[in-house]
């Protein structure tokens, strides 16, 4: 065989993707390291740092530690532990290999989700002198949770228990049993010594009850190709590509499914409909693609397809729903804020996320459901949510690629959280969202959305700055002033000024002392209903008796109001008054004004803003009322 030939053989070889796990000690490292040395993947020099490296920290006693070829970080070496996901690359004439070495502390467990995320198999290590125990059993529910579909159950450590059948026996029994209420259609069982190879590369002959494959001569074997879906055609558009005029071609990478020339394929969201007329990938142009194979496609049609959006055969579509079901595993340091709102990555496409509801956590030790109302980190469990723009998806059990996404923190741009999409929420599920407990706080006109969570969602402490003062001292200029400054700043806020309110919502009324308690108590329920929702209000009213800014203060609420007092004397009103009421006052053409026919009660609880320095009025106020 010539070198060509060989490389050429060599780049036909499939793919497999594997995770190890187990729990401390049980020999996950040494396992992987083993395998390396016994199939002769390992160069010499190599080999001559593993033999020197082995006696100065290893852990094997006199015998070469393989862990330290996967335990590459200072820590993991002085603990003996693996706490970062190694991966390592061989290859045999056969087959190649991926090997995610990932760790087995619970505090880790956010490294094995990121090291099985793409895994076709996973390698669970059991110490046979202990058996199943609680870590055996995690490791297995997230395997699960991943939708790995091949699962190796190792008992590893056969030579300190004397290569007893009876004890491997019993091991297996424990782990079919507890595996029946998880969803894992293939296990397969091996017992190995790590340390001493048996089993590892070569069956061994310390076990001759022993009839099945070494532990290498499964992985080289074991058929995983069936595993993705080639039924439903599911390619997400990453680029709309146009070197030339002539040409304008969607790629991506085949998600599922099975693309040929002559394809009648659907676009979506937008449903519109073409042929396929080229497809191109790195070997060139081809008849079809298949995944995990990246392809740029041609149609017959002009279609506007763009980043994001989906091409799939009309027959078999995903879901486009906006709310749904997932598994979160939460993997950010900081705990959950229930009312962040995220950004949610997607396969090619990116909106915004809320999580709405929490309907349980998992305790990965013991698969106990318990009800919490945030994640801490590596928490799992099943949420509800909804996006801003519709995602194309499957349920991750039927398509790993288009069922799985990221959650973004967006502040930080950390990836906080991975999920598997479980389904669709369905009609009934999305009315019996609301619990039987917020339905009573409906009936008694309460919101579903606490004080606290609107200021959340605001970022500000909603409440109502009354301006009081004569006709004419500036006091609408006060109020639209602070409001261009508090919407600089990012608040939600609202004016409101005796002008406006009386061209409609008081336009029967007139400047009679009771119907301008009548006018201003209107106005103030109008403040209290925006601040309950947790906008700011800013009032301009003259409101010149002290009886009646006790009554709106009451109705808004002592807490939310503030008072400010515009000062400013009477002649200069009367030269500020762009409506001319003063003059109608003067002709007794007006009734009921401030200042001439009506008494104006000087606030003595107020902030004090003098016209003289009314270019630093705003200022003080945002100060004072620290908004």
């Amino acid at each position: 065989m010539d070198i060509k030939e060989f490389l050429d053989q060599d780049q036909k070889k499939d793919l497999l993707r594997l995770l190890t796990a187990g729990s401390v000690d049980d020999g996950k490292s040494t396992l992987i390291g083993r395998l390396l040395f016994d199939s002769k993947k390992l160069y010499e020099d190599q080999l001559d740092a593993l033999k020197r490296d082995s006696k100065r920290e290893g852990h094997a006693g006199g015998d070469i530690d393989y862990a330290l070829l996967l335990d590459g970080l200072k820590a993991e070496r002085e603990q003996g532990i693996t706490i970062d996901v190694a991966y390592r690359y061989f290859s045999t004439s056969k087959r190649k290999f991926i090997i995610a070495d990932t760790p087995g502390h619970e505090q880790y467990t956010r490294n094995m989700i990121t090291g099985g995320s793409t895994a076709n198999l996973a390698i669970l290590l059991a110490d046979a002198r202990k058996g199943v125990i609680t870590q055996t059993k995690r490791h297995t529910f997230l395997a699960s949770l991943l939708g790995i579909k091949h699962v190796v159950l190792a008992v590893n450590k056969m030579d300190l228990v004397d290569f007893k059948q009876e004890v491997y026996d019993q091991i297996c029994e424990d782990y079919r049993n507890f595996t029946t209420q998880l969803n894992i259609p293939d296990i397969t069982f091996i017992p190995v010594s790590a340390l001493k190879g048996d089993n590892v590369v070569d069956v061994s002959d310390k076990m001759p009850w022993y009839h099945g494959k070494s532990l290498l001569e499964f992985l080289e074997t074991v058929h995983v190709s069936s595993d993705r879906n080639f039924d439903d055609l599911r390619i997400p558009v990453q680029y709309v590509i146009r070197p030339t005029l002539d040409y304008r071609g969607f790629a991506g990478k085949v998600a599922s499914g099975v693309i040929r020339v002559g394809d009648e394929v659907m676009a979506l969201p937008s449903q519109k409909k073409s042929k396929v007329t080229s497809i191109i990938t790195s070997e060139g142009e081809v008849e079809y693609a298949f995944p995990p194979q990246s392809a740029s496609f041609t149609l017959e049609d002009e279609i506007d397809i763009s980043r994001g959006e989906m091409v799939v055969h009309e027959n078999s579509r995903p879901h486009i729903e906006r709310h749904f079901e997932a598994m979160l595993v939460w993997m950010d340091e900081k705990p959950m804020d229930q009312y962040t709102q995220f950004y949610i990555k997607h396969n090619t496409h990116a909106t915004k996320a809320r999580i709405d509801q929490i309907k349980y956590r998992v305790d990965v030790n013991t698969l106990e459901q318990s009800e919490i109302d945030h994640f801490e980190l590596n928490e799992i469990g099943r949420v509800v949510m909804t996006t801003t723009k519709p995602l194309l998806f499957d349920p991750y059990k039927k398509n790993r690629q288009t069922g799985s996404f990221i959650l973004i923190d967006p502040i930080t741009h950390n990836t906080v959280a991975v999920g598997m999409i479980l389904d669709k929420l369905s009609s009934k599920n999305l009315i019996s969202r609301i619990t039987d407990k917020e339905r009573q706080h409906i009936v008694k006109s309460g919101s579903l959305i606490s004080r606290k969570q609107r200021e959340k969602r605001y970022d500000q402490k909603a409440q109502t700055i009354w301006i009081t003062g004569l006709h004419g001292s500036g006091k609408n200029e006060l109020g639209y002033s602070l409001e261009k400054e508090l919407f600089d700043m990012g608040k939600t806020v609202v004016v409101l000024d005796g002008k406006s309110v009386r061209s409609g919502l008081s336009r029967e009324l007139d400047y009679s002392t009771a119907d301008r308690a009548e006018h201003l108590r209107r106005v103030a329920h109008i403040c209290k209903l925006l601040n309950d929702q947790g906008i700011i209000c800013v009032c301009s009213f003259i409101s010149p008796k002290e009886s009646i800014r006790q009554q709106v203060k009451e109705i808004i609420g002592e807490d939310r109001f503030k008072l400010v007092y515009m000062k400013a004397n009477l002649d200069y009103c009367r030269t500020n008054d762009h409506y001319g009421l003063y003059q109608l006052a003067d002709e007794g053409k007006l009734s009921h004004l401030a200042g001439v026919d009506e008494t104006y009660d000087i606030p003595e609880d107020a902030i004090a803003i003098d016209v003289k320095d009314k270019e630093k009025g705003v200022e003080l106020i945002i100060k004072e009322v620290k908004l």
